[in-house]
């Protein structure tokens, strides 16, 4: 398993692309993924919330259990991937490509996000 070197990471275990004219897209790494098992059911923020980083902004259900999904910024919602609402398991298969969950302009962002280098020490993945 390898993280992408470009994303950025949280220690709640979303990941964060470069930003785009201030949008960056958000999902959450294999790793997460992994531990979750199958992804049967995802809740995303609707377009226009505003989330906050580390707080609570959606949810993931697998067949193991139910997980929060935090914000690892702060903004506005500017999309979610309707196709992982659709196909859950988009989650698992490719958790780093079709798999991303919603696309945020960010507002604030915090300190602590992890390279892909410090993210894999962090998770031992």
């Amino acid at each position: 398993m390898s993280n992408p070197q470009q994303l950025r990471y949280s220690k709640e275990h979303e990941w964060l692309s470069a930003t785009e004219d201030g949008v960056a897209t958000v999902g959450i790494t294999e790793h997460a993924a992994n531990a979750l098992g199958d992804v049967v059911y995802v809740q995303l923020p609707a377009v226009g919330d505003t989330v906050t980083a580390g707080e609570s902004c959606g949810e993931l259900e697998s067949t193991k259990s139910v997980s929060d999904l935090y914000a690892p910024v702060t903004g506005e919602v500017v999309e979610a991937n309707q196709d992982v609402v659709d196909d859950p398991s988009l989650v698992n298969s490719a958790p780093f490509e079709g798999g991303w969950l919603f696309k945020v302009r960010i507002t604030d962002e915090p300190d602590d996000l992890l390279s892909a280098d410090e993210y894999t020490e962090f998770s031992g993945s």
